[in-house]
Order: C-alpha cells, then structure tokens, then sequence
C-alpha cells in the first residue's frame, strides 16, 4: 500500500524518530529499536486513517 499524503505535524514526528533511530545506530548496530519502529508505523497508520476519512466525507 502506498503512504499517504503527510501533515507537517505528521513529517515532524517522522523525523523525529528517524533522527532518533539514527542516534541509536551509530551508537551499536545491536541496540533494539523495534519500539521507535512501532512508532513510526503507528503514525503511518494513523495518516492512512484520517486519508481514508477525508476520502469518505467527500
């Protein structure tokens, strides 16, 4: 499925957690971040959401 259209609030948060993720890798390849992955998946999901309903009030 293809990602959707991003609010600015949306980009900033995605940002965010790549900038964080980033920090974590350089810090170890090992460092888990399967919790700043669910993250980014969570505001995907919720971007998708709100496209959809935007979509159905028309």
């Amino acid at each position: 499925m293809a990602d959707p259209k991003f609010t600015v609030g949306e980009v900033a948060k995605l940002t965010w957690l790549t900038a964080r993720m980033a920090k974590r890798g350089i810090a170890s390849q090992t460092v888990y971040q399967g919790d700043l992955e669910r993250k980014v998946e969570k505001v995907i999901e919720g971007a998708r959401k709100r496209e959809e309903e935007q979509r159905k009030r028309k």
